[in-house]
């Protein structure tokens, strides 16, 4: 998915699960989101995090 669509659905889930959630960057242009915890790629491919705690 693009990348504001992925902004966008991570905010979105962080703040629905109050769960930290990631987006991470599968190739150039697509995008993946996922709960941190279940999370077990490359730490270098991470381009954002959404923690609902430090949200609020």
């Amino acid at each position: 998915m693009p990348l504001s669509l992925a902004q966008s659905y991570a905010w979105n889930l962080a703040r629905t699960m109050m769960a930290c959630i990631v987006i991470f960057k599968i190739n150039e242009q697509i995008f993946g989101v996922a709960e941190a915890r279940e999370y077990d790629g490359d730490p270098l491919s991470i381009v954002r995090e959404y923690d609902p705690w430090e949200i609020m």
